[in-house]
């Protein structure tokens, strides 16, 4: 039986930061099989630049969600008058069902072992059938077509306009003094997905003395006062200039691209881990109440995972909690600062081999 061929196809994947960059082996195999294809992306205007400048599409349709569904509405008229062979919803969700309800093309939808999920969260009850990371996932959905994962990982396509400022505002830093470039994300969405500030600076500053690294800190504007609290505490115990923050500081492509200066990446499970790994660094990966079966562990030989495997109350949301349900939050508080302190030396040491 012949695979069918794609002339237009459009991907739908409205958030987050990590799931959007994870839709990045998608578009670039399903590219691949069908060279001469057009090939457009929906998401929220917030997140955006992450697709817009991907090679692999020829066009990204922005949602602005302030607009509400009257904005959906004419999303999904003008989404209409395209034509698509195929609609590919990778999202799932209400928004996204209401556009893949366009008449006319094919649509396929992710599997997102929703039951599965629920089961472990709910009732601690593991059926998961193996790991199937959640770009797997994605490119699953289009099986029928003879796609397939290449390999190649995770990739973001930074503009070299982006690439040039960023080095710009890096220069003044002098990297080049230090033996090494560490990378902190200390920040997370929701409470149960972060490691103990003061953890993080207890790894920077012992980094930075016994390894003579720098510490970059990144985040959005809502983690600039966390950042800037690690910052003033590495630099406190290490040396006035051996932490600089530039979380707020920086949009989500400059972010990759202030990156690239690192030489390993301490991270909570958060988008920003994903774009350390679509930038290829070497990663530390802290996982409090998320576990690897949903997905978002990081899978590269250069990644290192840790997690207090083994406790009954893990996990207790996919997404993350305000609050420890426990009120212990053995998850984070059981990862020791000495722990991430060694396989971040580790990775380091690697690197000068």
């Amino acid at each position: 039986m012949m695979e069918p061929i794609l002339h237009k196809t459009l991907v739908i994947r409205f958030s987050s930061i990590g799931d959007i960059v994870l839709t990045s082996p998608l578009l670039r195999v399903l590219r691949a099989k069908f060279p001469q294809s057009q090939i457009d992306f929906v998401t929220r205007r917030e997140y955006a630049e992450l697709v817009r400048s991907n090679q692999n599409l020829n066009r990204t349709f922005e949602f602005d969600a302030t607009t509400g569904f009257e904005g959906l509405r004419k999303l999904k008229k003008t989404l209409k008058e395209e034509r698509y062979d195929l609609l590919v919803d990778l999202h799932d969700s209400l928004r996204s069902k209401y556009l893949r309800s366009i008449r006319g093309p094919r649509r396929v939808v992710v599997d997102k072992r929703i039951l599965e999920r629920s089961l472990f969260v709910k009732l601690k009850k593991n059926v998961y059938k193996g790991i199937v990371p959640v770009s797997d996932r994605y490119i699953e959905t289009l099986g029928e077509f003879g796609i397939v994962n290449d390999g190649k990982g995770l990739e973001l396509h930074i503009p070299d306009e982006i690439l040039f400022d960023v080095s710009g505002k890096i220069a003044p830093l002098k990297l080049n003094r230090f033996e090494k470039v560490v990378g902190l994300c200390p920040g997370a969405r929701h409470f149960t997905k972060r490691w103990p500030a003061d953890r993080f600076a207890r790894v920077g500053a012992a980094l930075a003395q016994k390894m003579d690294a720098k510490v970059l800190l990144f985040g959005g504007k809502a983690d600039e006062p966390l950042c800037n609290q690690i910052m003033w505490e590495v630099n406190n115990d290490a040396g006035s200039d051996r932490a600089t923050s530039l979380a707020g500081q920086l949009g989500l492509l400059e972010t990759a691209a202030a990156m690239q200066f690192c030489d390993v990446m301490i991270t909570n499970d958060t988008g920003l881990m994903h774009i350390a790994r679509a930038m290829h660094k070497k990663i530390v990966a802290l996982f409090g109440s998320t576990v690897k079966e949903f997905g978002f562990a990081p899978d590269e030989p250069s990644a290192v995972l840790i997690e207090r495997s083994g406790l009954a109350c893990r996990p207790c949301s996919h997404i993350g909690r305000s609050k420890c349900p426990e009120q212990h939050f053995r998850c984070m508080s059981e990862i020791q600062a000495d722990e991430v302190f060694l396989r971040a030396k580790g990775l380091l040491e690697r690197s000068m081999e």
